[in-house]
């Protein structure tokens, strides 16, 4: 195990971070995608540190192999776009740079500084990155050329004792940025780590917090739990910590009123799990479908509309109508919805023919 030293305002040298080397933090360079360690060499023959950084180096060491690798260097945007030639710098407020390699995107990302706390864009150095991550287990700097790990906040203890503890302090990081309340609930759900009571608590007591989130990052949120494999644990802890009501508020006032679509909605859950993991190629639309078949299934007798003729063209367009309300704030693609729709409705005898968009009630 080495230290990096570094000095403090009288000038003694003081620890900063943790080294840990391949014979200490065991991680496996099959693992890692070749891509992604050429990128981090490109930067370093151009002068440039660049790191693989956050759920990466904590998917690694939990022994799994990452779906994605983010990488963080001292180059700004502007520089590491002129040595890869296709990139492109994406991000208004917080720009960053996607490298494209055959089929996959490496997000590469600029060292920011905590001039503005920890959601500012200024560039600044990897000791004041550190300290805008949101949990020390995403907060692990893996160097795959010299095989360390850089730990500065104690991440890689926290990942063997599995505990979700914040870098940020309790009083800023959900009032600077809400999402961290979903990644907390994924986190420990998906990994196994202990929440703390303190932490718990001021999940419970900030989920309001999340309504002046935009629909476009809670879609996002969802998106990415929905694929997780792992949707009915995160659904559980998400209503437990009370946020759930401002991730599906229709789904959670019926799971709240409804011991029945309770139990029956959970149960999709995992299902939809069952699917995510057989199947990961599985299209959004059919997955959707676990999400709002329960509710369908209320709106209205079915036996009853098929007998009386009812078009099939007005039954689509109503339970469309309805389901896309009942999923806000979420707003998946619609041809993924819509398939989702006509899904359901052939479980209940609703054949819907035509699978060409629809103009419904002037949307």
């Amino acid at each position: 195990m080495l230290i990096r030293y570094g000095t403090d305002k009288d000038g003694k040298p003081i620890k900063k971070a943790v080294i840990y080397t391949k014979s200490e933090h065991c991680i496996l360079k099959e693992k890692i995608d070749i891509d992604a360690v050429r990128i981090i060499e490109r930067l370093y023959s151009a002068g440039f540190s660049a790191y693989i950084v956050g759920g990466a180096v904590r998917d690694l060491l939990l022994g799994n192999v990452p779906k994605d690798f983010d990488i963080v260097t001292d180059a700004t945007p502007s520089r590491i776009k002129r040595i890869f030639r296709n990139s492109r710098i994406i991000g208004k407020r917080f720009r960053l740079v996607h490298v494209v390699v055959g089929m996959k995107i490496f997000e590469v990302s600029t060292f920011r500084s905590t001039v503005d706390g920890s959601v500012g864009n200024n560039f600044g150095t990897i000791d004041e990155d550190v300290k805008r991550r949101d949990f020390t287990l995403n907060a692990l700097y893996y160097d795959p050329l010299k095989e360390q790990i850089i730990d500065y906040v104690g991440g890689i203890r926290d990942i063997k004792k599995h505990m979700l503890r914040p870098v940020i302090s309790l009083d800023r990081i959900f009032v600077e940025d809400p999402v961290r309340m979903i990644r907390a609930v994924k986190y420990s759900a998906t990994t196994g780590a202990h929440m703390p009571f303190v932490l718990r608590h001021k999940i419970r007591h900030s989920a309001s917090l999340l309504g002046s989130v935009s629909p476009s990052r809670i879609t996002e949120e969802l998106l990415k739990i929905i694929n997780s494999g792992c949707m009915f644990d995160i659904v559980q802890e998400a209503i437990d910590t009370n946020i759930y009501n401002y991730l599906q508020p229709a789904a959670c006032s019926f799971i709240c009123n409804d011991k029945r679509f309770e139990d029956a909605y959970m149960e999709k859950l995992k299902r939809l799990d069952a699917l995510s993991i057989s199947d990961s190629g599985a299209r959004l639309g059919k997955k959707l479908a676990f999400l709002i078949s329960d509710f369908v299934c209320l709106l209205t007798d079915w036996e009853k509309e098929i007998a009386a003729g009812t078009p099939v063209a007005e039954l689509y367009a109503k339970t469309w109508s309805e389901c896309r309300h009942f999923v806000l704030p979420m707003n998946p693609q619609r041809t993924e919805l819509e398939f989702a729709v006509r899904l359901v409705l052939k479980e209940l005898g609703v054949q819907v023919r035509s699978q060409k968009r629809r103009k419904i009630n002037g949307l």
